[in-house]
């Protein structure tokens, strides 16, 4: 249980922040007993409860913080329960069902029932010690019963032919859509819209009802009053209220997996071994709350995210540090990259000082015994979600590890090209990406089983590589060998894939001879290398380029022959050498003497096998594509000397 111990230091260091962030973007640190929902419709009123006037909330402004129980914070179901304030037209508008609104199958028999609740929720609140203004002018408002007339009058909502909530809009009602059908999700209709309430009230400025940290504070003192069932918590020690639920909403608003749940009376959570879900734990009401709180916006705000993954590393003390998931093009900042030209040595060595800086920067400001958590967490099923890795580690620990990780995978990566996911085709972009260092492990991922992998393969993998960046462990043998084979086969991808691949496969296949042979690479071109597949890919660089500048001075734009027989080169290097070097003549001829420099480096690189290796037609290993990338950043560099 000590990710709850840390998650709540973490909570206490950062109270500062509670309730700080108005954007989309922005997760907020939740007040304890609070969470958040999607609003699609705010409604005004004033001190008094009397309606002024209503608007659709934009989808990039819906997310609004609102009080909740422990009940109504992870609801679901066929009843689920009313928040306290702000919530569901079904609990809010008396009317609902008079205009035909359908209320959730466990009201069915009785459709106001979900108001009745509301309102007397509301009513207890408001008749306690710790009432605020606020609440009661919304309690004299939802008493009038008239919030769906009101709605329909200012042309929130809208009405069929027969008086009745209109669902979807359809051209006939017009051809412009009111803005209520645009923010609804496409499987739901306006009549399940969320409210949420601003409250208009003399020489206060705040009028959103979900920024008032007065509110905030009454709630949480007054349902802490309600808690009655007193018992040790594990995390404490100490005899306090004890959380019956824990919160969802961890990886997103629509959250509803659990990392703590015992309410399965049925099935066999804790059945057979414990009579009642109390016994096999207790957790503290508070502690649970301002836990989930902090693990929830740690992961908004710096976490690694795919699909139903996530992955976070925190400092206890709330200082920041660097993201393990990340490659340096982020940990550097992109802006400062854009300059970068990763294709020489001086150019390698000043980003690995920028990094080594960087890192030392956080090591200045964590200091070396700081308490530094790492923490990956996914759900099997929509319902319940485990951790899949914890560390706890030192300030030191932490960035020695991230600097060594960076260190021993480190090549030059020049991503041309990089494809970003977006919502719709039309949002998809593409960018150049230039850094020197380790790739991301979702990068790694793409490079061993290609970008269109299967999401259970992508989450394993990630999950394979974090103990190399967080433990120092060694790369897996599989995920390099993966990624050379598929470096090798170019065909199958696009050029700009291929390259990623590449680079990506030179990173591992590097680490991989550190790690278990301890022979380090250099990523500059070693002209003294004698190595066979160093050489060999050495000289299929050098054929490749000659045919690419024979096509380029002829105006033909295709692949050429080096690289759709680079498969068979990494399989059969001697045999298909000769073919290359015979596809390689008609080329010579068109550039004339132009190409003696060329043909004179071929010719040298050959000079440099030993007998034995050049005739050898064993496969090749991943070193191939080091001599190979080497050689044509060389060649890059020097175009205008060769020509």
């Amino acid at each position: 249980m000590s990710w709850l111990q840390k998650l709540y230091e973490t909570y206490e260091h950062c109270q500062s922040m509670v309730g700080v962030g108005n954007s989309e973007k922005d997760i907020p640190l939740l007040p304890i007993c609070h969470t958040t929902q999607q609003a699609q419709i705010e409604i005004v009123i004033d001190q008094e409860g009397n309606f002024k006037r209503a608007s659709v909330v934009p989808k990039n402004e819906a997310r609004t913080i609102v009080p909740c129980t422990e009940s109504s914070g992870g609801r679901s179901g066929k009843k689920p329960i009313n928040h306290p304030l702000c919530d569901k037209l079904q609990y809010v508008a008396y009317d609902f069902s008079d205009f035909g609104g359908e209320v959730t199958v466990g009201y069915a028999g009785n459709p106001k029932e979900p108001y009745v609740l509301y309102r007397g929720a509301l009513k207890d609140w408001c008749d306690s010690q710790y009432s605020h203004p606020k609440l009661i002018a919304v309690y004299k408002y939802i008493e009038k019963g008239q919030v769906i007339k009101d709605l329909i009058n200012c042309q929130v909502l809208y009405l069929d032919e027969k008086g009745k909530l209109l669902d979807k809009w359809d051209n006939k009602y017009g051809e412009e859509i009111p803005a209520i059908y645009k923010v609804v999700s496409a499987n739901s209709s306006p009549s399940d819209a969320f409210i949420r309430w601003r409250v208009e009230i003399l020489h206060d400025p705040q009028t959103a009802v979900w920024n008032d940290k007065t509110l905030f504070d009454s709630w949480v003192k007054y349902y802490s009053t309600t808690k009655k069932l007193n018992d040790i918590c594990f995390i404490t020690g100490l005899l306090q209220p004890v959380a019956v639920q824990h919160p969802a909403k961890l990886r997103n608003d629509a959250d509803k997996a659990k990392l703590i749940s015992s309410n399965d009376t049925s099935g066999f959570t804790f059945r057979g071994r414990f009579r009642n879900a109390d016994q096999a734990c207790s957790v503290g009401f508070e502690i649970t709350q301002k836990a989930h709180n902090a693990l929830r916006w740690l992961i908004g705000r710096q976490g690694y995210k795919r699909d139903d993954q996530a992955i976070v590393a925190w400092a206890t003390n709330g200082v920041e540090i660097p993201d393990p998931m990340a490659d340096p093009y982020a940990l550097l900042e992109m802006d400062k990259l854009e300059s970068d030209v990763v294709g020489n040595v001086s150019t390698a060595q000043e980003l690995a000082i920028k990094l080594r800086n960087k890192i030392a920067g956080y090591a200045a400001q964590l200091g070396s015994t700081a308490e530094i958590v790492v923490m990956g967490i996914e759900s099997a099923t929509p319902g319940r979600m485990s951790i899949t890795f914890y560390r706890e580690l030192t300030g030191s620990e932490l960035l020695d590890r991230l600097e060594l990780w960076h260190h021993t995978c480190s090549w030059a990566h020049d991503y041309h090209f990089l494809e970003l996911p977006g919502k719709k085709k039309s949002e998809i972009k593409r960018v150049h990406v230039k850094f020197v260092g380790a790739p991301a492990p979702s990068d790694i991922a793409d490079a061993a089983f290609g970008r269109r992998i299967d999401e259970k393969l992508r989450k394993s993998t990630v999950e394979r590589i974090l103990p190399c960046i967080i433990d120092g462990q060694r790369i897996p043998r599989d995920l390099v060998e993966s990624s050379v084979q598929r470096a090798a086969n170019r065909i199958g991808m696009e050029e700009w894939e291929w390259n990623k691949t590449l680079s990506i496969a030179c990173s591992l296949y590097k680490k991989y001879q550190k790690d278990y042979k301890g022979e380090d690479f250099d990523m500059a071109l070693d002209e003294n290398r004698k190595t066979r597949d160093y050489l060999y890919g050495r000289l299929l660089a050098l054929a490749e380029s000659l045919e690419q500048w024979a096509l380029k001075e002829a105006g033909e734009n295709r692949q050429t022959n080096s690289a759709r027989l680079m498969q068979r080169f990494s399989d059969h290097p001697h045999t298909t050498w000769r073919t290359i070097e015979l596809l390689l003549m008609p080329y010579k001829a068109r550039l004339g003497g132009a190409s003696a420099k060329r043909q004179q480096m071929i010719s040298q690189v050959i000079s440099m096998f030993e007998p034995e290796d050049f005739i050898n037609d064993k496969k090749l290993s991943g070193e191939f594509l080091l001599g190979y990338h080497c050689q044509r950043v060389a060649l890059w560099n020097n175009e205008k000397k060769l020509i």
